[in-house]
């Protein structure tokens, strides 16, 4: 497939960066399986690729370190289907998902504390629950 890999409307991955191999596909399906190379792996590698800023490779990186080899590929296999090219359609889209989920920048947590209000009502709920579980106790002998 010559197409170009379209992520966001900012970033395009170039035809020529994206390798694609075939092969025999696993499991169960009788003689299709065992004569056609039906699976697909997508391979596209992040440090050499001219689509991203170094920002967005950094993050891409750090996000994805779990799926990029130790050689900077990030590969993707499909083998739902028993067409190659369908196959090879779904590993570019969950290829594209993956990169345009990995380069979100997340929004910076703002600290919050809980309102006096909260905090007497949490204590208000602390205290009555302790009172009901005194009340359930046996009377004490010094109680009398």
């Amino acid at each position: 497939m010559s197409d170009d890999l379209k992520i966001n409307g900012k970033v395009t991955i170039p035809a020529a960066e994206l390798q694609w191999t075939t092969s025999r596909s696993g499991g169960p399906g009788g003689q299709h399986v065992n004569k056609t190379n039906s699976k697909v792996t997508l391979e596209w590698n992040v440090d050499e690729s001219s689509a991203l800023s170094d920002v967005k490779k950094a993050r891409i990186k750090s996000r994805l370190s779990n799926r990029i080899t130790s050689d900077g590929l990030l590969k993707i296999s499909a083998s739902a289907s028993r067409s190659q090219k369908a196959n090879l359609e779904d590993a570019r889209e969950r290829m594209a998902n993956l990169i345009r989920e990995a380069m979100k920048v997340s929004k910076p947590r703002k600290k919050t504390k809980p309102s006096k209000r909260a905090k007497r009502k949490r204590l208000d709920n602390k205290k009555r629950r302790g009172d009901l579980k005194k009340s359930r106790k046996k009377p004490n002998k010094n109680d009398y």
